[in-house]
């Protein structure tokens, strides 16, 4: 005896592209007009969003800030360097091991930050748009479930 082969569908699979294709593409997306975005202030999208770390981290590891900026360490070293030469950051001995160093937002990167707030909400809200209240608390509620599943 033969069995009908489920559609897609009924696995609980859309069928189409695949949700780590449209995840994939959706950052890209997102990256290529954060960078946009931030261009006027010379930094990239990627040293904005150490940035923003940093502003809910202040006084973390380089090594952490690579971590939590989605970077290697060496990439995260070069521009470590880039920050601290335009005034955004400074390092200073970690009080718990002084032979470490930690990173901290200046004056200069705070106000850098809060020019951008706006400008990013605006592009968050962008993105999601054409969802409801509920759909966006969904969304977040289910990026934060894929993550927690991979991590």
């Amino acid at each position: 005896m033969t069995h009908p082969t489920k559609s897609p569908a009924a696995r609980g699979v859309e069928a189409g592209p695949s949700l780590l294709y449209l995840l994939k593409r959706t950052e890209l997306v997102v990256r290529a007009r954060l960078e946009e975005l931030v261009r006027p202030a010379g930094i990239t999208a990627l040293q904005y969003t150490a940035l923003t770390v940093l502003e809910r981290h202040d006084g973390i590891s380089a090594a952490q800030l690579a971590r939590d900026s989605f970077v290697t360490a060496q990439s995260m070293a070069d521009m470590v360097r880039a920050l601290e030469a335009r005034d955004l950051i400074r390092r200073e001995a970690n009080p718990a091991n002084r032979r470490e160093k930690v990173i901290l937002l200046t004056d200069t990167g705070r106000r850098l930050l809060t020019d951008y707030t706006e400008p990013a909400r605006r592009l968050e809200r962008r993105m999601v748009q054409d969802l409801s209240r509920e759909e966006v608390t969904h969304f977040r509620d289910a990026l934060k479930s894929a993550h927690r599943a991979l991590s």
